[in-house]
């Protein structure tokens, strides 16, 4: 009963915001738009078929759709589906402006379709709507609710891929007009935001690129080549390094057998886990202080210049 209520207040919701998307004078999107694309966006036969498919649906007037729609509440399934037939265009007027995001214009123009049949089912003529203004949120909300679940490797809440295409446009708009790349706190006063939001919304629209993304024309070499370890030691550090440990060992091997112990275990030489003087003395069964007096006098013996000098040039 509760999942049932949730659903319905969450539909009650999207209602409002469609209403209120075809009650404002923003933008419109006209099922006369042309049906080209985005320079560098392609497309295949079968879209390019579809295309000129939908372009010889003639287009509805204002009182066709009012009869239309009357239909539809009677039930009328032909009057559904001529509706949304003559607003196919509409669907790929949209959808174009979303190219190049993730997805195919194929996969675009299919999920516009199911916002355009959400539209048609929930479209509500007496309140004296465009139905092209009114179809319109219901369109670009299941294109970007698609592009938010299927298009990034790593899923973003759908609030933010609209964020991050406000973002974009507004940067686009700033960059004509200042001939520069905005900053984050142009955009910002822009958006009506502040700067530190800008940062994170930029951070967040952000692509992971894979480290097997192939580099060069011959693609003999992966992005992950060219990385560098921040971890792993250089060529130079790793060989010395290697140099003091042997003679550490060498140094270690002229104290007593408990006193070198003691030692491994106080500094963290075998497991780089330091033990305090309380744990090493139940290790040995003897008290803390003992252990103490051990470790001091192990130590005198490697300052001894004996053993000292071997070890001088390493930690210079």
């Amino acid at each position: 009963m509760e999942n049932r209520q949730s659903a319905d207040f969450a539909l009650e919701r999207e209602m409002e915001e469609a209403e209120k998307t075809a009650a404002s004078p923003a933008e419109d999107f006209s099922v006369h738009d042309d049906l080209s694309l985005p320079p560098g966006i392609k497309i295949s036969d079968p879209v390019r078929m579809y295309l000129k498919e939908i372009g010889r649906v003639p287009l509805l007037s204002a009182d066709e759709e009012v009869e239309l729609s009357k239909r539809i509440e009677q039930g009328d399934e032909d009057a559904k589906r001529r509706l949304a037939e003559a607003n196919l265009r509409l669907v790929v007027s949209i959808a174009r402006r979303y190219a190049g995001r993730g997805m195919q214009f194929l996969d675009l123009i299919q999920e516009g379709n199911m916002g355009l049949i959400k539209a048609v089912e929930k479209f509500d003529y007496s309140k004296g709507f465009k139905f092209s203004t009114y179809a319109t949120w219901w369109i670009r909300q299941a294109i970007t609710r698609s592009i938010a679940d299927q298009a990034r490797t790593i899923r973003i809440p759908v609030h933010m891929v609209e964020t991050i295409n406000k973002l974009v446009r507004v940067s686009r708009q700033l960059l004509q007009e200042l001939g520069r790349e905005p900053t984050p706190e142009e955009i910002a006063k822009e958006m009506d935001i502040s700067p530190e939001k800008v940062r994170e919304i930029q951070k967040v629209s952000q692509e992971p690129v894979s480290l097997e993304t192939p580099v060069g024309e011959e693609s003999d070499s992966n992005l992950g080549d060219f990385i560098e370890d921040q971890d792993a030691l250089a060529p130079a550090d790793a060989a010395a390094f290697e140099l003091l440990r042997e003679q550490l060992e060498e140094v270690l091997d002229t104290l007593t057998e408990r006193e070198e112990n003691v030692l491994r275990l106080r500094f963290g030489l075998e497991d780089g886990r330091t033990r305090t003087l309380e744990e090493v003395g139940q290790v040995f069964g003897v008290t803390r202080e003992r252990i103490r007096q051990i470790e001091a006098k192990a130590l005198r013996k490697l300052r001894h210049p004996s053993r000292s000098k071997r070890l001088k040039d390493f930690l210079e």
